[in-house]
């Protein structure tokens, strides 16, 4: 299969030494410049992780509008946004405006979110899981909410005193086919099959909240088997999407190998929340090697986009450096072309 490619930004910021992000505006002008500079170079996504609470990105809806305006041809998205914090109405208004912007480049990685610092953080945005449901079945429930919405169902009535009839309202604006670019992110096997049913894409999560002793991209490919697998029996009738992402940090120069020479090259197994859970690896060295080892990646060659996290902090000419070398050095092993 064309791979597609694009790169995945956290946003980090800190008003410390090195950080070329000092500060929130830093970080979120520095996105839309990288994004730019990532459509030159023939990358195909522009993605933001989302956290609250964090010295990170957390409203990606101005975010990608703003990307949206300043480019024409990358596809611009999220991997993720935890539904626990969102009112999936609101939400609903807000993709369909930054997809419209867009020209309907807009893809949307959605969740339950992943492990957090704040404590019951969603609760403080007034949101609380009713009795007897978790904070998944929450962001699950937010979900189908919201792809209702963005499909142009009825959401509410009018009001027949002031309009003199009754009828059914939906969401506006809409965007046509804003629906077929919703992408699940699966942290276990059992979240892509339901994602399947669902009909959205798959986000297969860098953190894997199940361990059975493969190495990681062993599990990443057999998550994604099944939810093919359930795509299949839930009778869709297209082909859906699904993306990996990789920590790619390519050596070329002696700065680099001051940054990243010493990083971890293996996968991480530990406990989180209390369950054993299976992190991916960091590739980092010449750009070759990576080349290699990324083609021999299971879940990488099962995807079909591969999203690359960026050191942010390090700005945008850094990470730009870096998408050229991985555009130019690494993609092609893995099946994309400019």
């Amino acid at each position: 299969m064309k791979k597609k490619i694009g790169f995945l930004s956290f946003g980090h910021w800190r008003d410390a030494s090195g950080s070329q992000t000092r500060s929130a505006a830093d970080s979120l002008l520095q996105t839309i410049e990288l994004a730019e500079a990532a459509e030159e170079l023939g990358v195909d996504g522009a993605f933001v992780r989302v956290h609250h609470f964090e010295r990170q990105l957390a409203s990606p809806f101005p975010l990608l509008a703003a990307i949206g305006a300043r480019t024409s041809r990358i596809e611009i998205g999220t991997g993720v946004i935890d539904m626990r914090y969102e009112n999936p109405l609101y939400m609903a208004e807000e993709a369909a405006a930054a997809d419209l912007i867009s020209g309907g480049r807009l893809q949307l990685g959605v969740s339950r979110g992943s492990p957090e610092t704040v404590l019951r953080g969603a609760e403080v945005f007034g949101y609380q899981p009713p009795e007897g449901l978790t904070a998944a079945d929450l962001a699950r429930s937010k979900t189908e909410i919201f792809l209702q919405a963005i499909s142009g169902q009825v959401v509410a009535r009018t009001d027949p005193a002031r309009t003199g009839v009754s009828g059914g309202l939906a969401i506006q604006p809409q965007s046509p086919g804003l629906r077929e670019r919703i992408w699940w992110g699966a942290g276990t096997r059992a979240t892509a099959q339901w994602a399947a049913g669902l009909g959205v894409n798959l986000q297969s999560s860098t953190l894997l909240s199940e361990d059975t002793g493969v190495p990681f991209d062993e599990l990443q490919a057999e998550q994604i088997a099944l939810f093919r697998a359930a795509w299949k029996e839930a009778g869709h009738t297209r082909e859906p999407r699904v993306s990996v992402s990789r920590s790619v940090l390519p050596i070329t120069e002696e700065i680099d190998r001051i940054y990243f020479g010493s990083q971890d090259q293996g996968d991480q197994v530990g406990l989180l929340e209390g369950v054993r859970s299976r992190f991916g690896r960091t590739y980092a060295g010449e750009p070759d090697r990576i080349a290699e080892e990324l083609a021999a990646d299971a879940a990488v060659r099962a995807a079909d986009t591969i999203l690359f996290t960026v050191p942010n902090q390090l700005g945008v000419a850094y990470n730009a450096r870096i998408l050229e070398t991985t555009t130019r050095h690494i993609a092609p092993s893995i099946g994309w072309t400019a």
